[in-house]
């Protein structure tokens, strides 16, 4: 019997599951066997990084940088870097605090800073491209994607491309330790490993709807990204592929592909691509996120996973 290797398995006992009661004079209600409840550890984490986020809002030149940045109708790669970067300046430093108040590591939330740009990154980068380029080229095959020709100069190629790539890496890793991270590692300990999981993917695939052009397929289709993300943390003990996986399919959809991510077009973008057919199969507004093809395609994704990272051998007791 294999099982895997989950990366909260050095948790605390989730809570009410074969652990003593708390100690004589602790408030149950905030405390349990393990110290602080996971919800009201939750709920401190998420006042901590919008709290933190608001804060540097209101600093006059980030104010002003962020409202000359903002994204309207279409992206741009300094109004993701600035927005994302901010997002992800508030949840590192929230985080960090929460490692000083629970006496943990980046690490115990899936996050190992000494692992960061190694080797599960550049294995997450492929994979994720690889795995937009499969659903891309099954659109493709149905005559519903033309890739055009080049939609900006020769010599602005590098230049948005490596723009590009460093706005979506601050994208992949504000959702991914978001989603995967504190909030997994910390519901988990409350509820077990896969429950907190499939909530987590919920509320990731329902954030999206708030983005213009969004649909529930295209909402559906996030969350099953989130499972497969979650799956890889499991598998890995490590959010770098998940970030990396994440950051690759967002870049590939926005400038490499040149199509629209979530619903959100893009200036700056390589090619002057184009759909045709029906929104089933191409995503229309949404992207190829919306295509009914992007299924299949997050299957192979998770059995991929599966078999570049087995499952390792539980240790008989």
């Amino acid at each position: 019997m294999t099982t895997d290797r989950a990366p909260s398995d050095s948790a605390p006992q989730a809570e009410g599951v074969g652990a003593p009661d708390s100690p004589a004079g602790h408030n149950s209600i905030f405390l349990g066997p393990n110290g602080i409840r996971a919800g009201w550890r939750l709920l401190i984490f998420v006042l901590l990084a919008v709290g933190i986020g608001l804060c540097i809002g209101v600093i006059p030149p980030v104010r002003h940088l962020l409202h000359a940045l903002q994204i309207k109708s279409a992206i741009t790669p300094a109004g993701l870097m600035a927005t994302e970067g901010v997002r992800v300046i508030a949840l590192l430093l929230a985080a960090a605090i929460m490692t000083r108040i629970e006496r943990r590591s980046f690490s115990d939330y899936g996050l190992p800073l000494n692992q960061a740009f190694g080797k599960l990154f550049w294995l997450g980068l492929l994979t994720g491209f690889l795995a937009l380029t499969l659903l891309v080229g099954l659109i493709a095959a149905r005559h519903g994607y033309s890739p055009g020709g080049l939609a900006i100069g020769s010599r602005d190629v590098v230049k948005y491309g490596l723009l590009y790539a460093i706005a979506f890496l601050l994208v992949g890793i504000f959702e991914e330790f978001s989603f995967r991270g504190y909030l997994q590692y910390t519901l988990a300990s409350g509820i077990g490993f896969w429950a907190a999981a499939i909530i987590l993917a919920i509320l990731f695939g329902a954030s999206h709807l708030s983005n213009p052009g969004e649909a529930r397929l295209g909402a559906a289709s996030a969350g099953g990204f989130g499972l497969v993300a979650v799956f890889s943390l499991r598998r890995t003990g490590s959010l770098w592929f998940a970030i990396a996986m994440h950051a690759a399919w967002d870049w590939g959809e926005t400038f490499f592909y040149s199509v629209p991510d979530s619903g959100y077009p893009a200036t700056g973008h390589l090619l002057s691509s184009s759909f045709h057919g029906a929104n089933w199969l191409t995503g229309g507004p949404i992207g190829p996120e919306g295509s009914i093809f992007v299924f299949p395609v997050l299957v192979l994704w998770a059995l991929a996973i599966h078999f570049m990272f087995p499952a390792r051998k539980a240790i008989s007791q």
